[in-house]
């Protein structure tokens, strides 16, 4: 059993001593070699598409997550969280045709790079699980994806990216924000993975992974924000 504070609440998180090389939630494949353990909890790395992960018995109840996430203050009128989502949003924008439609995935309780979009003339759909948790928008087909700070709380990123290309349209851009995992000895310092609702680390070479089983092209814009374009049938071809 391991305990873990983050602010000012204690999480009791379960850890299965049986679990040894873990299969990867990203690429499905088995055989994970631990890559970093601490007093909260233990990080395996997939040898396959080099995703970190924590292995899901040591993951925030529902309740516990979504409280973590209720202290966020992103407030959609505040000009320095709009300076933070204009390095997403400008280079979406500069891809994208007019009147295009989007989604933002993982809205949060403030959503605001939707905002930002729709003043620009866009339509935009937000979805978030515990925010905004409207099945009918991951119905629907885009020529752009958002998804700012959500890929490192996803449980099932397999199911999750995988739902989301669906829901693009070819020639559409998928765009990510989230912070590139480093080498081991930089990790054991790195604050990122304290956030007990992060629960997988990505890399460039997980992201040049990804857009290889997504046949995309893969557009590393700076060290946190990440473009996949999808490609027709004929540039595959």
């Amino acid at each position: 059993m391991k305990y873990s504070k983050q602010g000012d609440k204690s999480y009791k998180l379960t850890v299965n001593p049986h679990i040894k090389n873990p299969v990867c939630p990203l690429c499905k494949i088995p055989g994970s070699n631990v890559f970093f353990s601490d007093r909260h909890r233990d990080y395996f790395q997939c040898r396959t598409c080099c995703l970190i992960f924590v292995p899901p018995d040591q993951f925030l109840s529902a309740d516990d997550e979504k409280a973590e996430y209720d202290l966020h203050e992103n407030i959609p009128g505040d000009p320095a969280y709009r300076r933070f989502l204009n390095r997403l949003f400008t280079p979406i924008q500069e891809r994208i045709q007019a009147n295009s439609r989007g989604l933002d995935f993982g809205s949060g309780p403030g959503p605001t790079l939707s905002l930002m979009f729709e003043e620009s003339g866009y339509l935009m759909e937000i979805y978030d699980k515990f925010y905004a948790k409207n099945s009918q928008a991951l119905e629907k087909q885009y020529d752009f994806i958002t998804a700012t700070e959500v890929v490192e709380h996803l449980h099932n990123p397999e199911k999750t990216l995988a739902r989301l290309w669906g829901c693009l349209k070819t020639s559409g851009w998928f765009g990510i924000m989230t912070k590139l995992a480093i080498g081991k000895k930089a990790f054991a310092q790195w604050h990122y993975k304290n956030d007990l609702t992060h629960v997988c680390f990505f890399s460039r070479r997980t992201f040049a992974w990804l857009a290889g089983r997504w046949q995309a092209d893969l557009v590393l814009l700076d060290k946190d924000v990440i473009l996949f374009n999808k490609p027709k049938i004929t540039d595959i071809l």
